[in-house]
C-alpha cells in the first residue's frame, strides 16, 4: 500500500477514498478518470498523485483500504453469537449505517472487484478475492435459531425471502442518503423505519 495516503489527516483522506470509491464503482477502473477523482476530492490531480504513483496504485489502494475498513469495523464487530435472525441484521444495519456516515459508497464496494482491460490489475484482484471473506448472506443467515420460525414453513426459502426484502429495503437507504445532503440525513428516522420494518417481518414468519 503507498504509505502517503495513510499518513494524511483523516478528512483529507477520507475526501480523496470517497472520491475513489464512487468513481471506481460507478464507472470501473478502466474508465474511471483521476480528473474527476481529484475534483471531487477537492485537490488537485497533481497533488493528488503526489499521494498515490498512479491510478492503478489509487484503484488498488482503495481496494485494500475498504476491505480492511470492512473486516475490522464490520465483520469483526458483528456478534455472531446472536442467533436471533432479525437481531443479528438489525445489528448488521447499525455497523453499516455508522460506515455510511463516513463513505456514503460503502455498499458499492464488491462492484469494485469487476474484471478490467488490466492484466496486472486482474492479477491482483483475483489474489485478493481468494482472500477475502465470505459473503455477507453466508454468514448473517448461518446458525441461526430456527425455532422461533412458525411450523410448517420451508426454512430455507423464508431466509431468502428475508434476504430479498432486505437488499429492498438497503435500496431505499441508498436512495435517502444519496438524494440528501450528508448534513440532511435522519439516521434517527432510518433506524425507527428499519425496526418497524423488523417487527412486521416478525408477524410474517415468527410464532
Amino acid at each position: 500500500m503507498p504509505t502517503k495516503l495513510l499518513d494524511l489527516e483523516p478528512q483529507r483522506r477520507d475526501a480523496i477514498l470517497n472520491a475513489a470509491l464512487k468513481e471506481f464503482a460507478t464507472r470501473g477502473f478502466d474508465d474511471a478518470s483521476t480528473n474527476i477523482i481529484a475534483k471531487e476530492a477537492g485537490i488537485s490531480k497533481a497533488l493528488m498523485f503526489h499521494y498515490v504513483n498512479s491510478k492503478k496504485d489509487l484503484f488498488l489502494f482503495t481496494y485494500d483500504y475498504f476491505t480492511d475498513l470492512m473486516d475490522k469495523e464490520y465483520f469483526e464487530l458483528m456478534n455472531f453469537s446472536e442467533k436471533d435472525i432479525f437481531h443479528r441484521l438489525r445489528q448488521s444495519y447499525l455497523l453499516q449505517i455508522e460506515l455510511l456516515k463516513r463513505y456514503p459508497w460503502i455498499f458499492e464496494f464488491n462492484k469494485l472487484s469487476t474484471t478490467t482491460h488490466s492484466d496486472e490489475v486482474n492479477k491482483e484482484l483475483e489474489e485478493r478475492t481468494q482472500k477475502k471473506q465470505s459473503s455477507c448472506y453466508i454468514q448473517i443467515f448461518d446458525m441461526i435459531d430456527e425455532s422461533k420460525f412458525r411450523e410448517g414453513l420451508d426454512i430455507e426459502k423464508c431466509k431468502q425471502f428475508i434476504f430479498w426484502s432486505n437488499i429492498g429495503f438497503t435500496n431505499q437507504i441508498l436512495d435517502d442518503i444519496r438524494n440528501s445532503k450528508a448534513s440532511e440525513v435522519d439516521y434517527v428516522s432510518i433506524i425507527a423505519k428499519l425496526d418497524g420494518y423488523f417487527e412486521e417481518l416478525r408477524k410474517i414468519f415468527y410464532k
